[in-house]
């Protein structure tokens, strides 16, 4: 498996991340089956993990350290996420802050088994915390050598732009990876944020590439919404009552006709697409079972034609997500009321 460049910082990853949201509770609740997964995914050519401390309450993180703990750490590109809630009575158990981000860093890499992690992430913005308490916290981690290079998930242009800015402004390390979702489904970051990442030498680490089991075959005309974890967790992405997700229903339909005139599935044309866009350093899979993973890996190596780049731009015009919900971050200023109008309460 040929490997890419992630971002400018010199580190080569394979053109697939492999997520490990799916193993623990949240989807594979064995550990040793999780474990042959992650074994599969590196045995072929996968150098790049990415989890979070949040999946599953630190339950995948557990599991990728097992999986590592053979003498494999050194050849594989670890990264993980803070932000997400690990306690729900405690609110400091949460978010950006310097206090919560140097406490829990010391968990992930306890779960992780490794004295380091290779890419720190940000899980998601918070507007309430500054940008420099959290850059400040990471760019100490980073100089204390337990964090190699820190990143970002699901910021919007504006506040990719802001944490550069203030990075260069006040010393502090940068941002050098944001991983926002994009799929055949959900091309709004084509707009603005992916050549944003571009201008800045951003590598991008797409998140649901395969829509969230939309671009599986799991989603099609005249069969019932079978329930998931992800249906219970988001459900306005899957709620067909709504116009966009008849429309991502029409698209599905049309993607997978498409697929199959050019003689590939229609996963394997979903992981493609992501990787034709200069800007994208490794989709991130998801897989939960090893066919699922069988059914990605192909990806790797599949370049897309001319022709079908034109199909696929016929069912979903560029920079258009079919349904605005699937954009992984609601701006506070739009879903808070007090932020929009003056004197609510």
């Amino acid at each position: 498996m040929q490997t890419r460049p992630l971002g400018r910082t010199g580190v080569e990853v394979s053109p697939l991340c492999l997520g490990a949201m799916m193993f623990g509770p949240w989807g594979e609740p064995d550990h040793d089956e999780s474990i042959r997964i992650i074994h599969a995914a590196l045995d072929a050519g996968i150098n790049f993990i990415d989890t979070a401390d949040v999946y599953s309450r630190g339950e995948s993180e557990e599991i990728v350290g097992k999986a590592l703990a053979d003498g494999r750490r050194d050849s594989v590109v670890l990264a993980t996420k803070v932000h997400g809630r690990m306690d729900d009575d405690d609110p400091n158990q949460y978010g950006n802050s310097r206090r919560w981000i140097v406490r829990e860093v010391e968990n992930s890499l306890r779960r992780l088994r490794t004295d380091h992690i290779d890419l720190y992430q940000i899980h998601r913005p918070e507007p309430d915390t500054d940008i420099d308490e959290t850059l400040g916290a990471l760019s100490d981690l980073v100089r204390q050598g337990k964090v190699r290079y820190i990143g970002s998930s699901t910021f919007p242009p504006s506040a990719v732009v802001e944490a550069q800015w203030v990075a260069e402004r006040r010393g502090r390390e940068r941002f050098v990876t944001e991983q926002p979702p994009y799929s055949l489904l959900v091309r709004g970051v084509e707009a603005e944020l992916l050549p944003t990442c571009e201008r800045f030498g951003i590598g991008v680490m797409p998140w649901s590439p395969l829509g969230g089991g939309w671009l599986t075959g799991r989603y099609r005309k005249g069969r019932d919404v079978p329930e998931s974890r992800r249906t219970q967790l988001v459900p306005e992405r899957y709620d067909m009552s709504l116009p966009g997700n008849q429309r991502k229903l029409e698209a599905a339909d049309a993607l997978a006709e498409l697929a199959e005139s050019a003689g590939i599935s229609l996963i394997e044309m979903a992981l493609a697409f992501c990787l034709e866009h200069p800007a994208i350093s490794a989709p991130i899979i998801g897989p939960r079972t090893m066919e699922q993973l069988e059914s990605q890996l192909p990806a790797a190596e599949l370049r897309l034609s001319t022709e079908v780049l034109d199909g696929i731009d016929e069912i979903v015009p560029p920079g258009v997500n079919l349904n605005h919900r699937d954009g992984g971050y609601q701006a506070p200023a739009l879903t808070d009321p007090r932020r929009r109008r003056r004197g609510a309460r």
